[in-house]
């Protein structure tokens, strides 16, 4: 069981001060409950590490997508958090083969049931929380999932939210959107510019900058979080 923890450790880039941290974070309440003395399961670790993995992945994407508007952030880290997401990263840790988990749940196959996989991966975050404090949880969860955010983001938006936008509305209704220059203000040296984009008349979204071209972006960033772009 030390070498499947350490092998767990080394994936993860953390090695645990106290190591029971760690084992009461894969230890299921079944494989608790049939012990002849109490055994911590992981419940309490996971609470917590839900909380933290939030936080962490809410500034995540706020400090790196900042043309992506409130709407659009929050169902990115949805489908991230989502016990889908996390079962997906814990099986690529291959926190399943450390599992205690009790007899029924072993019969069962539980070390691959996704709901003890999304909760385990939780508590084990949650007990990185508590052996280092948040500065090194946040390491381990940004390079944990780097890549899952990241393709959430670019599934959702692109890297050009213009194309990104266009490529929606004409997969959706086969027409174009439209911009239109707002408004210009600010001293010759330092203009801002601000845009809208339409569509069929409808506004979509606004954006504002030092040129016509990022305004446009952040304007189409906006607009696929419009409701009618929702359905694809």
């Amino acid at each position: 069981m030390l070498n499947q923890l350490n092998k767990l450790e080394n994936i993860i880039g953390y090695a645990f001060g106290d190591k029971q941290l760690l084992l009461q974070a894969l230890t299921h309440k079944s494989f608790s409950n049939e012990q002849a003395e109490f055994v911590p399961h992981n419940e309490r670790l996971e609470f917590l590490g839900d909380a933290v993995l939030e936080l962490v992945i809410s500034d995540w994407v706020f400090c790196h997508y900042p043309d992506i508007p409130e709407g659009g952030l929050t169902r990115i880290r949805a489908e991230v958090v989502s016990e889908k997401g996390l079962s997906r990263i814990a099986r690529q840790l291959q926190i399943g083969d450390v599992l205690c988990l009790g007899k029924g749940e072993q019969r069962s196959g539980g070390s691959d049931k996704s709901s003890l996989l999304a909760d385990a991966l939780e508590a084990v975050l949650g007990a990185i929380y508590q052996d280092s404090g948040f500065a090194a949880v946040s390491l381990v969860i940004e390079k944990v999932f780097r890549d899952v955010i990241e393709e959430s983001a670019l599934l959702r938006y692109g890297s050009d939210y213009k194309t990104c936008l266009q490529e929606r509305l004409q997969a959706l209704y086969g027409t174009l959107p439209e911009y239109l220059l707002a408004q210009v203000s600010g001293p010759d040296h330092e203009r801002i510019f601000s845009m809208e984009v339409y569509f069929q008349g409808k506004l979509l979204g606004k954006g504002s900058g030092s040129s016509k071209k990022s305004s446009e972006q952040k304007a189409a960033a906006v607009a696929l979080d419009h409701p009618l772009l929702r359905e694809i």
